[in-house]
């Protein structure tokens, strides 16, 4: 009898082949997409594109899902943190 291992990291991110939800439902997208231009212009040239692009994308993505510190430009924190109000405006006088 085949024994299945309980995947308790489902709060940390939920993955789907591999990759995330939202990665996973634009590989799907790509996928309806792809299947639609075959049936609509039905050629082994397409069929053979269409394979070659999802497969491309999938490794893309996979990748990508991977290693997600590759596109992320701008710093989540901030250089420093302070409790120092911001208001430049003093009402009392010197």
């Amino acid at each position: 009898m085949k024994r299945f291992e309980i995947y308790r990291n489902i709060r940390k991110r939920a993955i789907i082949w591999g990759l995330p939800v939202s990665l996973f439902a634009l590989m799907m997208i790509a996928v309806v997409g792809s299947l639609l231009v075959i049936i609509f212009s039905f050629s082994f040239g397409v069929v053979i594109t269409a394979l070659a692009f999802n497969c491309l994308l999938y490794i893309g993505l996979t990748r990508f899902a991977s290693q997600p510190q590759l596109f992320q430009f701008a710093r989540v924190f901030p250089s420093s943190v302070t409790a120092k109000r911001s208001i430049q405006v003093y009402y009392e006088q010197d």
